[in-house]
C-alpha cells in the first residue's frame, strides 16, 4: 500500500466527528438492547441457579470451569481480533464503518449488557445452555476490543518499505499475513492477550452470578465462589478462592505467557540482538525436548506446508493498493435499504420506551453521566502518571521483568471486585466515601490496559536506537523526549482508549455495592445502571446505557481520534 494512500485513509477517518455509519452504529445498538430488554420480558419470572458450595474441595473443579470459559472467549476473541482488524485496516469502506462500530462495543458496558444478554437466551435456550453462552459472551466483550485495537495499531503502522516488499515479491492475504502481519504484531498481540485474561479474571464474578430482579443465574466457577463468599462476608472463603485464582494466574504466566514473549522475541524489528532478550525455561524445554522436535518435523511442519501451498494456489498475489473503492452491486443496495428500515423501526420501539421514562428520571441520567465522567477522568490521570515510568521500566530491563512481570500479571488479574467490599468497609466512613472507593475501583479496572500496552511498546524499542541515544550522551530527559515517548505514543493511545472503556464499565461495580447483605451506592451512571437492572427497569437501564455509550463515543471522536491520527501520521517506527 502506497504511503499516500494509507494517509489519506487515515486522515479521512480521524478528521471526520460523525457521519451517517455512526449514527447507524448507535441505533443499531439502541435496537438490539431494545429487542433483548423484549425478550427479556418472555423470559421466566422466577429462576433459581444452582448452589454454589463453598467448600475448599470444591475449587479445583471450579478452576477448571472458569479456564475452560475463558479459554473459550479467547479464542473467540482472537479470531474476531484478526479479522476485524484486518477488514478495518485495509479496506476503507469497512474502516468507515468498523472503527466507529469497535468504538461502540468497547463502550458498552458489560454488566448493562449482561442482563439483557442472558434474560434473551434464556427466552429461547434451555437455561443451563443459556447460561454458558451468555457468560462466554460477556468474557468475550471484556476481552476482544483492547486485542482488536491492538492489531488494527499494528497493521496500520507496518513500515512502507516492509508493506511495499511484501507486493513485489507478490505475496498473497496468506502469505502476507504469516510473514509480515503476525510477526510484526507478535508482541503487541501477546501482552495484549494478557490483559484480555486479565480483563476476563477481573469480570468473572459477574459473569458467573447475576441477578436481575427474582431471576438468579449461578454457574459453578471461582467467579460464582467469590462472589457468593463476598455476599457471605465469609472473608475465609474469599482468601481461599483468591488463592486458587492465583496460582491458576501463576501457572498459566510460566507455561504460556512467558514462553510466548521467549518465542516472540524473534519478531523484534531492529538491526541490533537484545542484550537480555525475554527467557523462559518452559520454552528452553520445549526447545530441548526431541518428543517436540518430532512432533513438529512429521506432523506440524508437513500439515504447514500442505495449508500454506493450499492457501497460495487458492488466493490471487496482492495490488499494490487495497482501498476497497469497487461499486457495489444491486443486492448490497437492498440489503442495506433493508437494513435502514429495521434500524428505523427498532428505533422508533426503542423511542417510545425511552419516551415513557419520567423526566426526573432523565435528571438522575444526566448528573450520573457527569459524575461517572470525572471519576473516569481522575482514575486515568491517575493510572497514566504511574503506569508510564512502571511500564518502561519493565519494558526496556528484562532482569526488571522477569520478576516484575508475574506480579503485575498475577495483580492484574485477580478481580478487584472480590476486595472492593472490605476496601470499602475500610473507605465508607472517611470524607468521600464511596466517591473515593468507586475512583479507586476504577483505577483499578482501567491502569493495567496502559501499563501492560506501555510495556509492550516499551519492549519494541529497536535495540540500536537505544544504542544509538547512548553513544549520542543524551539525557535521561532527552532520552524520553526524543525516543521512549515518541516510541510510546501509539502504545499509550491504544491503551488510554480500551482504559478509559474499561473505567466506563468498572463504574457499574464500583458505583453500587452488596456485601453482607447491605447495599451502597453514590451517584453515577453506573449506579443508575445497577440499579435499574436489580429492579428490572429496562426503560432507565436503556436510557442510562445509551447515555454512556453516547459519552464514550463523543469522547473518542472529540479527543482520542485526534491522538491516533498523530501516532500514525507522526510516531510510525520507519
Amino acid at each position: 500500500m502506497a504511503r499516500s494512500d494509507h494517509l489519506f485513509r487515515s486522515e479521512q477517518f480521524t478528521q471526520r466527528r460523525f457521519t451517517g455509519a455512526d449514527v447507524m452504529v448507535l441505533l443499531g445498538v439502541a435496537v438490539l438492547m431494545y429487542l433483548g430488554a423484549r425478550l427479556a420480558i418472555r423470559a421466566p419470572a422466577v429462576i433459581k441457579g444452582p448452589d454454589i458450595s463453598l467448600a475448599p474441595a470444591a475449587l479445583p473443579t471450579y478452576a477448571l470451569f472458569s479456564t475452560g470459559r475463558m479459554l473459550a472467549a479467547y479464542i473467540l476473541s482472537f479470531l474476531f481480533t484478526l479479522v476485524y482488524g484486518y477488514a478495518a485496516a485495509y479496506n476503507r469502506r469497512a474502516e468507515a464503518v468498523l472503527m466507529p462500530l469497535l468504538d461502540v462495543l468497547q463502550s458498552v458496558p458489560i454488566l448493562s449488557f449482561l442482563p439483557v444478554v442472558l434474560l434473551s437466551l434464556s427466552a429461547v435456550l434451555p437455561l443451563g445452555i443459556a447460561a454458558e453462552l451468555a457468560s462466554i459472551v460477556l468474557i468475550f466483550t471484556s476481552q476482544a476490543w483492547n486485542m482488536t485495537f491492538a492489531w488494527y495499531q499494528s497493521l496500520t503502522t507496518i513500515p512502507v518499505a516492509l508493506r511495499e516488499a511484501s507486493s513485489i515479491f507478490r505475496f498473497n492475504r496468506w502469505v502476507r499475513l504469516k510473514t509480515l502481519e503476525l510477526p510484526f504484531g507478535a508482541n503487541s498481540l501477546i501482552w495484549n492477550s494478557m490483559m484480555s485474561w486479565a480483563g476476563g479474571w477481573f469480570f468473572l464474578m459477574a459473569a458467573e452470578i447475576f441477578t436481575v430482579g427474582q431471576r438468579d443465574f449461578r454457574l459453578p466457577g471461582l467467579g460464582a465462589y467469590l462472589s457468593e463468599a463476598a455476599r457471605q462476608g465469609d472473608m475465609q472463603a474469599i482468601l481461599m478462592g483468591l488463592g486458587t485464582l492465583v496460582l491458576v494466574i501463576v501457572a498459566l504466566d510460566q507455561f504460556v505467557w512467558r514462553p510466548l514473549l521467549a518465542w516472540s522475541e524473534r519478531f523484534k524489528l531492529e538491526m541490533v540482538e537484545s542484550d537480555n532478550p525475554p527467557t523462559s525455561w518452559f520454552y528452553n524445554l520445549l526447545r530441548s525436548s526431541r518428543l517436540v522436535e518430532g512432533l513438529s518435523e512429521r506432523v506440524w511442519r508437513p500439515l504447514s506446508e500442505r495449508l500454506d501451498g493450499w492457501l497460495i494456489r487458492r488466493l490471487p498475489p496482492l495490488q499494490m493498493t487495497e482501498s476497497g473503492e469497487g461499486r457495489p452491486a444491486w443486492p448490497t443496495y437492498l440489503l442495506m435499504a433493508v437494513l435502514v428500515a429495521g434500524l428505523l423501526y427498532g428505533a422508533y420501539r426503542a423511542g417510545l420506551m425511552l419516551l415513557g421514562l419520567p423526566l426526573t428520571q432523565w435528571g438522575w441520567v444526566g448528573a450520573g453521566v457527569l459524575a461517572t465522567l470525572l471519576r473516569v477522568i481522575a482514575a486515568l490521570v491517575i493510572a497514566l502518571a504511574w503506569t508510564i515510568p512502571v511500564g518502561v521500566a519493565i519494558g526496556t530491563n528484562e532482569r526488571l521483568a522477569r520478576w516484575l512481570q508475574p506480579v503485575v500479571q498475577v495483580t492484574a488479574s485477580v478481580p478487584a471486585t472480590a476486595l472492593f467490599p472490605v476496601v470499602l468497609l475500610a473507605l465508607i466512613s472517611t470524607p468521600g466515601g464511596l466517591g473515593v472507593a468507586a475512583v479507586l475501583l476504577m483505577l483499578l479496572g482501567t491502569q493495567w490496559y496502559l501499563l501492560f500496552n506501555v510495556i509492550a511498546g516499551a519492549a519494541a524499542i529497536p535495540q540500536d536506537l537505544k544504542y544509538t541515544a547512548a553513544l549520542l550522551g543524551l539525557s535521561r530527559w532527552e532520552r524520553w523526549r526524543t525516543l521512549i515517548l515518541p516510541a510510546l505514543f501509539p502504545f499509550i493511545v491504544t491503551g488510554a482508549i480500551t482504559a478509559s472503556g474499561g473505567a466506563w464499565n468498572a463504574s457499574i461495580v464500583a458505583e453500587h455495592i452488596q456485601f453482607a447483605g447491605q447495599s451502597y451506592y453514590t451517584t453515577g451512571v453506573g449506579a443508575l445502571i445497577a440499579r435499574a437492572t436489580a429492579d428490572g427497569n429496562y426503560a432507565l437501564l436503556l436510557a442510562a446505557t445509551l447515555s454512556m455509550v453516547l459519552t464514550v463515543v463523543v469522547i473518542n471522536r472529540v479527543f482520542w481520534r485526534q491522538l491516533y491520527r498523530l501516532a500514525e501520521d507522526r510516531f510510525r517506527m520507519e
